[in-house]
């Protein structure tokens, strides 16, 4: 008897050295002809002439936000503050006190009012505004 711990791991078949290794002679577990077969295919090939590699194809930005999509603010339309009086002074805090949006948006996203339609009121904008409103 010996005290030797019984062998658990196989050891790795050795393709093509012979009929004895299990994985011999003509394909070698390769199955037939082809690319695969015949070697190594590097990883950024993806097997056109035309396409681009991946390389190519990612932007050339570098750092954290690589992937991430630009966030677009929240959009309030010119005609919802219409409530407001003459004069008044348009920032975030009144567009909180309306209602038309919330805090957790402001930090989030940001604030844009859209300059669609008319506004018969001169108000004063510490917001960023897109088109022409009547100031």
């Amino acid at each position: 008897m010996t005290n030797l711990p019984k062998v658990i791991t196989k050891s790795k078949k050795r393709v093509g050295r012979g009929m004895g290794s299990g994985k011999g002679s003509h394909t070698s577990g390769r199955g037939q002809k082809g690319q695969k077969s015949r070697g190594t295919i590097g990883v950024l090939f993806e097997g056109m002439k035309v396409r681009k590699s991946l390389l190519k194809r990612l932007p050339l930005m570098r750092g954290k936000g690589k992937f991430h999509a630009k966030v677009k603010p929240v959009t309030i339309d010119a005609t919802l503050i219409e409530k407001l009086p003459d004069g008044s002074v348009v920032d975030v805090k009144v567009l909180v006190k309306l209602g038309l949006i919330t805090e957790e948006a402001v930090k989030k996203y940001g604030v844009k009012i859209l300059g669609l339609g008319k506004n018969s009121k001169k108000l004063k904008f510490e917001v960023p505004v897109s088109g022409k409103i009547n100031v």
